[in-house]
């Protein structure tokens, strides 16, 4: 085997295991290796069941003294309970959607069980244990893997021995001089002891290893973006154009903080350097009309402009405003996506060329190598973090140095903010507009559900729309959550006109749907062909429904706050008094302490600040959406020296060598470009 080798050489994965395991970013033997345990599970010492604490994490083994089955929620789910006893007491393990087990577990036979102890409604409980037969049960200190549906840690952990020789033939992308300076271990023994860790000491250093590389690797990634975009002369617009007057004429007054971010804007397009500018504000804030007023001013200075949104319904959101708002200016709007016939395409694609299309919008359709621009001179991105650093440099190069502004609706805490927008200045609107109301946000458990849609009952009589949002699209086997699938069945048997037991129209929509089936839904949504949205997080990113003004989050222990903030930022936005109601199936003392935040504010850059002290940055800045590699290991505020440094490092190797051309640079050169993703170089 080789390191390059698809996960299928594996013995026992085959075509479902191996789409398992492309859902946690494991298609090659070496992404195998990368998958480092997320947690460690000392089993080296046996607890009596007697001797269990309430919140302690522990082994026993015991005989199961009874099994049984229950069915709950109309058959749905089954629930799977052992009492276990090994003479100094008893207890009770607790399995859902368990049916699999039943043949496993024997009474009067003892079984080893390894997990966190919570008190039932009987007393004390393990849910979901790691489990084996007592004479196969092993001692000492266990890896605990990140899973999907459809894997196993004892899977993960058999192919991780499988694959633990080839750790060797890791090549090591730094050199020996600089391993000793910054007092580096070797790049395989680090990943080897992250995998089996012996002592402190060794696990320490392995993990401040795998720690500086990241941070490293990000610094060295961010500089060459930087590289692109720094202080270079850029394109002037006309100073004194028509703004002004455009500004007095829009629907509604800028608020102070519009206005604010609108000048920054201006003084930027009238400056020799080109503008590299973030505009962050919530949902609702008013990003567009400052977008509309930049497009403006390109066009009237000569130039053609771009606005590239990340889903086509919200493109062509924004598309049919503007063409509404420029119609009387006498300025061409486009619109282009993947959606649109060949012919259409053609049309638009000459139009631009010979300039009669002064503004383009549309979704990554936008950055195909066959599409041309006349005279571009401003770029805007929309939900900035969706699009990889390789599509918005690409979208940049379809001009001479155009200035660029992008925008998102995602809050980034002020802490992280200089690090994953280090290249851009920054407008913040931290106002909203006057006449809408926040959003009434109630926390509440699962028995108070009735009541919820009881009141999401009233609203829609009242005219009004909903969302339900849940964190599964289908029921887990290993989670008690409630999915997207089974709350729409539920609410369509009680509010569906289609089915003959209400007036209202419910429907579904989740991420695994095609694209046209989503955009349909959407749409239809929008149009108030649909009364209730059930979704997953899809709609985070969505368009503006102003009728909609209920957001019920089922399971909100699993969703973190600044995601709910953003679900929460879908209502309200039409003048009426909107609510948000979290559902919670946790009541320990972390979720209550999220869901009070929730409560107590609506701003969400504040939000986002406690979202990282509780979570830490991985849900807000470490995902692929933001086109960066994931962190895995590294925690931008807790190794904040560590951060530091590796800037340090990136800044002293990018200035001796800024292509990493050198022969000794050449495989950090390699893994940058590969953590960054197709399309991205390093290359000037």
């Amino acid at each position: 085997m080789m390191l390059q080798d698809p996960v299928t050489v594996l013995k026992g994965v085959g075509p479902k295991k191996a789409e398992a395991l492309a859902r946690l970013h494991i298609e090659t033997l070496e992404d195998f290796i990368y998958l480092f345990p997320r947690d460690y599970q000392d089993r080296r010492i046996l607890t009596a069941i007697g001797e269990m604490e309430e919140n302690s994490t522990a082994a026993i083994i015991g005989r199961v003294e009874r099994v049984v089955q229950n069915d709950y929620q109309r058959g749905r789910k089954q629930a799977l309970r052992l009492y276990v006893s090994d003479g100094s007491g008893g207890t009770q393990i607790l399995f859902f959607h368990a049916r699999y087990l039943m043949k496993y577990f024997e009474t009067g036979r003892e079984y080893a069980f390894f997990g966190r102890i919570t008190r039932g409604r009987t007393g004390l409980q393990m849910v979901h244990p790691d489990f084996c037969r007592a004479e196969e049960w092993e001692m000492g200190i266990f890896p605990v893997y990140p899973l999907t549906k459809g894997l196993t840690q004892k899977e993960i952990r058999a192919w991780q021995r499988a694959v633990s020789p080839l750790i060797s033939d890791k090549e090591d992308y730094l050199s020996d001089d600089f391993k000793t300076r910054n007092r580096l271990v070797a790049l395989p023994d680090a990943i080897r002891t992250m995998h089996n860790p012996g002592d402190r000491r060794s696990f320490q250093l392995a993990r401040y290893r795998l720690i500086f590389d990241e941070l490293f690797l990000l610094q060295i990634g961010l500089a060459a973006v930087r590289s692109r975009t720094g202080s270079r002369d850029g394109i002037a617009f006309s100073p004194g154009t028509e703004e002004e007057e455009y500004i007095r004429a829009l629907e509604f007054p800028l608020t102070k903080a519009q206005r604010r971010a609108v000048n920054e804007i201006m003084a930027d397009l009238e400056g020799p350097q080109v503008m590299n500018r973030l505009v962050q504000g919530d949902v609702g804030s008013g990003k567009t009309a400052v977008a509309e007023i930049a497009l403006f001013k390109a066009v009237k200075s000569g130039y053609q402009a771009v606005m590239m949104a990340p889903t086509e319904i919200l493109a062509r959101q924004h598309y049919e405003r503007f063409r509404t708002c420029f119609a009387s200016k006498n300025i061409e709007v486009g619109f282009l996506s993947s959606g649109q016939k060949a012919a259409e395409c053609r049309r638009i694609r000459e139009a631009l060329r010979d300039g009669i299309i002064q503004i383009l919008v549309g979704t990554h359709a936008i950055i195909q190598p066959d599409v041309e621009f006349r005279r571009l001179g401003l770029v805007i991105t929309d939900e900035q973090h969706r699009f990889g650093v390789d599509q918005r440099i690409r979208l940049r190069e379809k001009g001479e140095n155009p200035n660029v502004l992008v925008m998102t609706a995602t809050p980034i805490p002020r802490t992280l903010a200089a690090v994953v927008y280090g290249d851009l200045d920054v407008s913040v609107i931290d106002e909203m507009p006057p006449g809408r109301k926040p959003v009434q946000t109630c926390a509440l458990t699962a028995k108070d559900r009735e009541k919820c849609y009881t009141f999401v009952e009233q609203e829609l009589a009242a005219g009004h729309q909903a969302y339900v949002v849940t964190p599964l699209i289908d029921e887990s086997e290993t989670l008690d959550v409630r999915s997207a699938q089974e709350v729409a069945d539920e609410l369509a048997e009680r509010f569906d006109g289609a089915h003959g037991h209400g007036r209202y129209t419910a429907a579904l929509l989740h991420g695994a749907m095609k694209q046209e089936e989503k955009d349909r839904i959407m749409e239809d949504f929008a149009a108030g062909r649909i009364d209730l949205l059930v979704a997953t997080v899809v709609i985070e990113v969505g368009i503006n429904v102003p009728s909609a003004t209920v957001m019920v989050i089922e399971n909100a222990e699993r969703f973190g706050l600044a995601q709910m903030h953003q679900l929460r930022g879908r209502v309200g936005r039409g003048g009426d008094q909107a609510w948000c109601f979290l559902i919670s199936g946790s009541e320990t003392e972390t979720s209550r302490a999220r869901c009070a935040i929730m409560q107590e504010s609506s701003d969400g850059f504040c939000i986002a600040e406690e979202d990282l002290k509780l979570r830490g940055p991985g849900d807000l800045f470490g995902t692929r959406q933001h086109g960066l590699p994931m962190l895995m290991m590294a925690d931008l505020i807790r190794h904040a020296d560590i951060l530091k440094h590796a800037g340090e490092e990136a800044k002293a190797i990018l200035a001796e060598d800024p292509d990493l051309n050198e022969e000794e640079h050449r495989p950090l050169r390699e893994k940058v470009e590969d953590l960054f993703g197709e399309g991205f170089t390093l290359e000037l």
